[in-house]
């Protein structure tokens, strides 16, 4: 069993590799393979060619990684801390409240607050925020079906309070919102990545810690008790390092649909396993993969068609759920 996980995992990683190949040399812009290593190793300010590779096509894969198994792992960190396969950041109302302050951000007018720290700290304290109200209604609510139902009312709720500040604001910031709200990689730079890098950093060290109370929550909450695990404190830090996640994620990337619910249910298929120490490492790396095949295939299309990252996640994310909820219910 333990070879046959182990074989799994390195033909994971292999398909994690050739999918972020593919992905930097995706675009309509052909690139050779000297160019990139020269980005890279030799960088010419001068060379139109790796100027491309590193202001555009490495961030742009870094933002693929990050946002696929970020919202793959807070995704995972949901279902088991509801034990409900179809709980998830974005079904949750998260990523909704994340928007909201996004919106609050970029419809408001303030200089500061249109800036790159001021955009994050926005959404990630829209995420925490909304996420300490699924906890309190997670308290009071038994029923796994009334907990989604009050994350989907949260979500309807803030996209009403964001629809109030689109009809007052400018044509520009109305503009740079609606582009936003589609969701895109391609938004985030050179610049960014080391605060990005840093708060994912941190987000996965701590899940890491989690691993044993993760584990304990498949008995069940009264089994983890007995086992000494503080349920209080395990659930803040959950809450916590989702919303990181997706604070993080929705303020570069804009929000991403049913990654975050479809990739850890797959993990799970694919793996058939509850060890969550295996189970965080497979769902940064299908996370990972998804999402740098689904920019592939949206930049593959941009001399068609141009499609919002957004929309892709969806289509491809909701047959699937709907596939989970029917072999669930036979």
């Amino acid at each position: 069993m333990f070879k046959g996980k182990s074989i799994l995992f390195v033909a994971l990683t292999t398909i994690l590799i050739v999918a972020a190949t593919i992905h930097l040399f995706s675009g309509q812009i052909s690139i050779a393979y000297s160019d990139f290593l020269n980005a890279i190793w030799d960088f010419d300010p001068n060379d139109t060619e790796q100027i491309i590779v590193r202001e555009i096509r490495l961030p742009r894969m870094v933002a693929g990684l990050i946002a696929g198994s970020g919202l793959a792992v807070s995704g995972m960190l949901m279902q088991t801390l509801f034990n409900n396969p179809l709980a998830g950041p974005y079904v949750l109302g998260i990523n909704s409240g994340s928007s909201l302050f996004v919106a609050l951000s970029m419809l408001s007018g303030f200089t500061f607050f249109q800036t790159n720290l001021g955009i994050a700290g926005a959404a990630l304290t829209g995420a925490f925020i909304s996420g300490i109200v699924i906890l309190f209604f997670s308290y009071h609510l038994r029923s796994a079906v009334s907990l989604l139902l009050v994350g989907l009312m949260l979500g309807g709720f803030t996209s009403s309070i964001v629809s109030i500040l689109e009809m007052q604001s400018g044509a520009q910031e109305l503009k740079s919102f609606t582009l936003w709200s589609m969701g895109s990689l391609q938004h985030v730079v050179n610049s960014q990545l080391p605060f990005i890098l840093t708060l994912f950093s941190i987000a996965t060290l701590l899940v890491v810690f989690l691993i044993k109370p993760l584990n304990a929550m498949i008995l069940g909450e009264k089994a983890a008790e007995n086992l000494g695990i503080n349920l209080n404190r395990f659930r803040l830090i959950c809450i916590g390092v989702t919303s990181i996640y997706a604070g993080l994620i929705t303020a570069f990337c804009g929000p991403i649909a049913f990654v975050g619910l479809a990739v850890p249910n797959l993990t799970r298929i694919i793996l058939k396993t509850q060890n969550h120490g295996k189970l965080i490492f497979a769902n940064i790396i299908i996370g990972s993969i998804f999402l740098l095949i689904v920019d592939s295939g949206i930049q593959l299309m941009e001399p068609i068609i141009a499609l919002p990252l957004n929309a892709v996640t969806s289509l491809i994310g909701a047959p699937f759920i709907i596939y989970i909820v029917i072999k669930k219910m036979r």
